[in-house]
C-alpha cells in the first residue's frame, strides 16, 4: 500500500465514523424555559448550608498550620 491509498482509506473511515455536520446548528428547542424552571426549583428547595465538611476541614488545617508555624503567615498572605 502506498501513502495515497492509506490517506484515502483513513478519509473513508473518518467519513463513515463521523456524522455529517448539520447546515443549521441551532438547537432544536429553546433552552431558556428549562433554565428558568431549574432556577425556580432551586429557589423553592430548602437552602443548603454554605459550609461543607471539606470547608471546615480546610479551615481547621489552616488554623493548625498558623498556630504551629507562625512564620508561615506571610507566605499564606502572599498566596491569597
Amino acid at each position: 500500500m502506498n501513502a495515497h491509498n492509506n490517506e484515502d482509506r483513513i478519509q473513508n473511515l473518518l467519513r463513515q465514523s463521523l456524522p455529517p455536520l448539520e447546515i443549521d446548528p441551532e438547537p432544536n428547542r429553546d433552552l431558556w424555559p428549562a433554565v428558568l424552571r431549574h432556577l425556580d426549583t432551586q429557589s423553592t428547595e430548602q437552602p443548603r448550608s454554605k459550609w461543607l465538611w471539606f470547608d471546615c476541614a480546610l479551615a481547621a488545617g489552616l488554623a493548625v498550620v498558623i498556630l504551629s508555624i507562625p512564620a508561615s503567615i506571610p507566605m499564606l498572605l502572599y498566596y491569597l
